[in-house]
């Protein structure tokens, strides 16, 4: 039998215990720098609260032409970068040259598959955490608010027993 590699992130809230898991599939999430967000246009209203979140922790926000001039009609303010096709230096230039700590990418389509592919590539080999859906987002920046303000210690499976009613 072989393992599947699967991971479990125990915590008191599904984005620390999202948070954990990441860390122990070896994708670590960061603590501060810039986050690139490209994300469909079905995904684009989902993305608002995450962006802002990001914000209020103090991340860098970088994004896609339209992803970009979404959050700017919604008050956010992100650096736009061009995608691969787009010219450069483009997204796989700024993820080797270290100017990106986290990608939230919610891919679609032909011309999105070629420049997804780099961008994976480029995520694994400089070791970026590559997020490819609106959720994970969501538990992403919800894990790293909780571990700022602390609630990343561990604790045994026996206090979280004692927890239970």
């Amino acid at each position: 039998m072989r393992s599947t590699g699967e991971v479990l992130g125990l915590a008191n809230s599904f984005g620390l215990a999202f948070y954990k898991a990441e860390e122990a599939a070896q994708q670590v999430l960061p603590g501060e720098g810039t986050v690139l967000l490209t994300v469909v246009k079905e995904d684009k209203g989902g993305i608002l609260s995450i962006a802002k979140k990001f914000q209020e922790l103090g991340f860098r926000l970088m994004a896609t032409k339209g992803t970009q001039q979404y959050l700017a009609d919604h008050g956010i303010e992100a650096q736009s970068i061009l995608k691969m096709h787009e010219g450069r230096p483009n997204i796989v230039d700024s993820i080797k040259n270290g100017e990106i700590q986290l990608i939230i990418n919610t891919p679609s389509g032909r011309t999105s598959a070629y420049d997804d592919s780099y961008i994976r590539k480029a995520a694994i080999k400089y070791k970026v955490p590559y997020i490819t859906t609106v959720a994970a987002a969501a538990a992403a920046v919800k894990g790293i608010a909780a571990c700022r303000e602390g609630h990343g210690r561990a604790k045994s499976l026996q206090s979280y027993h004692s927890d239970i009613k």
